[in-house]
């Protein structure tokens, strides 16, 4: 669980209630369900509009990134490569074949396969960038969708003012009818600038800085595997892949 993004949809969610009471308003005062239908259909509609089937299901879907941590283990990545390479230079690269069943991670094990195989280490690095390319494509066209959602929520909240305040001017000569259309103008001003920058924005930002975590990973797996194919000294290895790692986790040389 992502704490931080709880805590940060609460405080900002919390502080317009808390002042919209201090201000002596009413929450319900808030809440207008028009104005949310002509915010969220619209927004929702133009983004659809705009982005293919598979981009947008994918974006609805990536949605959990924003509220859980990713699970990427460099220290223990390293500790993996670099027991490979003591097996591979005291028994040879044959010996590693043993060690694929025990492989969870897709892309290291098709790597470690194609070092089994003897393929040329660049061969390996330009086949397993091509999959990191398209893993890191997948969640860009992610990011677009909620960048788009957090550009059309504003304009579309402005439209729902629009009509609320025409509506407004239909009815000047029944002022009982005036003060359902002032609070749909206003609202929906409110939904639509708030669900972008409270909600849709943060989002975008929130997954692509975990995408950008998980592709790291995903290089620091490509450098490790070039390195075993290439034959590197299993501590030469280490210290190449430490340096992916935050500084206070780096080994400290003495």
């Amino acid at each position: 669980m992502d704490i931080l993004s709880i805590i940060g949809m609460i405080l900002s969610l919390g502080a317009i209630f808390l002042g919209q009471h201090l201000e002596g308003g009413h929450i319900s005062s808030l809440l207008q369900f028009t104005a949310f239908i002509i915010v969220a259909g619209g927004t929702f509609g133009a983004v659809m509009l705009q982005t293919p089937m598979p981009a947008f299901i994918k974006a609805i879907k990536s949605l959990s990134m924003v509220f859980t941590n990713v699970q990427v283990d460099m220290k223990g990545l390293i500790a993996q490569l670099v027991e490979l390479s003591n097996l591979s230079r005291k028994q040879g690269l044959l010996a590693l074949e043993g060690k694929l069943k025990m492989l969870d991670d897709p892309l290291l094990k098709k790597g470690l396969q194609m070092v089994v195989d003897g393929t040329e280490p660049t061969k390996i690095r330009e086949i397993l960038d091509v999959e990191v390319e398209i893993f890191e494509e997948e969640f860009v066209s992610v990011g677009k969708v909620y960048d788009a959602l957090g550009g059309y929520a504003p304009t579309v909240g402005i439209i729902g003012a629009v009509l609320g305040l025409i509506h407004v001017m239909e009815n000047l000569a029944d002022p009982s009818a005036l003060g359902g259309g002032i609070a749909v103008a206003f609202v929906a001003t409110v939904y639509g600038v708030g669900a972008a920058n409270l909600f849709f924005l943060p989002f975008g930002g929130k997954i692509k800085s975990k995408v950008k975590e998980l592709v790291m990973f995903r290089i620091m797996t490509i450098e490790g595997l070039v390195a075993l194919a290439q034959g590197e000294n299993p501590r030469m290895i280490e210290e190449k892949l430490s340096g992916y790692l935050p500084e206070k986790d780096r080994p400290v040389i003495e």
